[in-house]
């Protein structure tokens, strides 16, 4: 099954920008400010972006296998 092209925008969004995003400001905040598990917090975030992008990876082969003509 081939994901919705405007899901598909809208995760890559994410896993482009708002999550390094994130990470990179609570990374900052948690220096500046002492917040609390700045480590493992960036660390989660930066996890669940791999497995993300992993995801959408997938997705586009399977996309590009789907419409590409067969030789």
């Amino acid at each position: 099954m081939i994901m919705p092209n405007r899901v598909y925008d809208i995760l890559k969004w994410v896993a482009q920008i708002i999550l390094p995003a994130l990470g990179t400001l609570y990374s900052a905040l948690a220096g500046i400010w002492g917040f609390p598990y700045g480590e493992q917090i960036v660390g989660t975030i930066v996890a669940v972006d791999a497995f993300l992008g992993a995801l959408l990876q997938i997705s586009t082969s399977k996309y590009k296998k789907a419409v590409e003509p067969k030789e």
